[in-house]
């Protein structure tokens, strides 16, 4: 043993020895030859690690005013490029989109079944185009959309009887965003198995909380063993065997309810296409055998169901809370969008996807939530395949590159007050949306590795803003004022608030009639 220990460091002094002299070689040969993407002069082995602060985005967003809107970063050998400024950003999706739609594999994310049956996570090509168009013209196709507005308003509604159950009626705060996410979860649920999956008392749905909490945290944390590739196979931090744990976990909560969905399946026939659920296509699916596989394994089957549950709960979770935060510290925006939605719904009415378009400043409001706090401050990273240039610098093959859509939202080149939550700014004529098409807001993404499930969060987030801020006016418990509220960020994958967001919902009971007193 003490000769396997003595062999072990010897090795990684070598290994740093080498290391350092390959560096400094690979540092002037760039210099040299080819000329990279500004940035911090690396340090031998370890690169930029010590000179990025926590937390990264915000990190990021210094260094480029020092560097540049495309930089390049070395964390220990692994070369990044960010990207900071909607100019770079429409360059690289505009004129390189091809050759950046690969992924970063972290070693959080290597599984026994690599990214099998992973959106997410495949690299660009055959299997990530089959996924990919199962998407947008099964999952998340206009017409299943439509004929699942009534699955969204009963998971709404249900969130709303849990926030009033739980408050007693209004006499005590609630965790807002725990409620949040067992109502994404549930409507998750509607459309993969065609029912709701959890309550606030329901053990399983504690338990997949809990492992998909912790399968985001984890796979958000730094990893030494991603910066040194030599440290791999120790796992220095138990990161990538937690994250399995956790996986393997959530795998066997969310195949008990396949296994369920499949056998009731049995007994079940269905003739109409628009009313099939997303297992039902899954289940379905036949491929070609060649590039495709002729059906899915239970393997690829459990990874997309997870993948969707983790995914869409937490995102849509991050940007309602940030959303009634933002509101709750200004008094007079949350007044002013409760105005609209009371003068224009009015009290007791059932809100569909219809009427969402009647209420500019609610749309406003969420396009300012997701300007200042993207779900995904970097996106999910992407990866060269193949050299480029851009902007005048070469990107090397196997770069990552990092989309900074955190530090793009608050440009003060791009944006008037760029730190003030001011949902007025998208009420002027031509205004930037969201939908990949303007660069100066990308909390989605834009080109080919777009989230295809935005046509979905683009219907859901308004209804339950709305639902939220029509149904009950909100207090900030034990006296907190406003301008006192913890805004802090936490990040794990998605940017969550740090301190959850606690408040009482008083239930609205129409405007006030009077007698003539006031």
């Amino acid at each position: 043993m003490e000769h396997e220990i003595a062999g072990l460091v010897l090795a990684v002094l070598l290994w740093i020895a080498l290391a350092m002299v390959m560096t400094e070689r690979h540092y002037r040969r760039s210099k040299e030859h080819v000329q990279l993407p500004p940035g911090p002069r690396p340090w031998p082995v370890v690169g930029n690690i010590f000179q990025v602060g926590w937390p990264p985005h915000e990190s990021f967003t210094k260094l480029a005013r020092v560097h540049g809107p495309i930089m390049t970063i070395w964390l220990g050998s692994m070369r990044n490029v960010v990207v900071s400024s909607s100019e770079v950003a429409r360059e690289m999706f505009k004129n390189h989109d091809a050759v950046l739609a690969g992924r970063k594999i972290y070693e959080a994310m290597r599984g026994d079944s690599g990214n099998e049956g992973s959106i997410i996570t495949a690299q660009y090509g055959p299997h990530w185009r089959m996924l990919r168009r199962l998407c947008t013209t099964e999952f998340f196709v206009t017409s299943r959309l439509d004929a699942m507005q009534g699955a969204r308003t009963r998971c709404v509604d249900g969130m709303l009887q849990y926030i009033e159950d739980g408050s007693d009626n209004g006499t005590k705060a609630v965790d807002l965003g725990r409620y949040i996410f067992l109502m994404a979860f549930n409507l998750i649920g509607n459309l993969i198995f065609s029912k709701d999956l959890l309550d606030p008392t329901s053990e399983k749905g504690a338990e997949f909380f809990q492992h998909a909490g912790k399968i985001m945290e984890l796979a958000g944390k730094p990893n030494v063993a991603d910066f040194l590739p030599i440290l791999r196979w120790l796992d220095p931090q138990g990161i990538r065997r937690k994250t399995q744990f956790h996986v393997a976990k959530a795998f066997e909560i969310a195949g008990g309810f396949i296994k369920e969905r499949t056998e009731n399946m049995q007994n079940e026939i269905s003739t109409d296409d628009q009313r099939k659920d997303f297992l039902d296509v899954l289940l379905e699916f036949r491929g070609d055998g060649v590039e495709e596989p002729a059906r899915f394994s239970s393997t690829t089957i459990n990874a997309i169901v997870l993948e969707m549950f983790t995914a869409g709960s937490d995102t849509t979770t991050s940007t309602l809370e940030w959303a009634m935060a933002e509101l709750l510290r200004n008094p007079k925006l949350l007044k002013k969008v409760q105005t609209e939605l009371r003068t224009t719904i009015g009290s007791g009415k059932k809100l569909g996807d219809k009427d969402i378009e009647n209420l500019p400043y609610l749309k406003a409001v969420i396009k300012e939530t997701m300007r200042l706090h993207p779900p995904l401050p970097f996106l999910v990273p992407h990866m060269a395949m193949n050299p480029c240039e851009m902007q005048g610098y070469y990107i090397p093959k196997e770069t990552t590159i990092l989309v900074n859509v955190w530090a793009i939202g608050r440009d003060p080149n791009t944006w008037e007050d760029p730190l003030v939550f001011k949902p007025e700014r998208f009420l002027q004529p031509n205004m930037v949306d969201y939908r990949g098409r303007h660069f100066e807001l990308i909390p989605f993404g834009s080109g080919r590795r777009m989230c295809p499930a935005m046509p979905l969060a683009s219907r859901l987030l308004p209804l339950a803003l709305a639902s939220l801020l029509l149904s009950y006016d909100w207090i900030l418990p034990d006296g907190l004022k406003p301008e006192e509220m913890d805004m802090t960020e936490r990040i794990g994958i998605t940017l969550r608030k740090r301190v959850p967001l606690k408040v009482i919902p008083t239930p609205y009971k129409g405007p006030s009639t009077h007698c003539g007193f006031e």
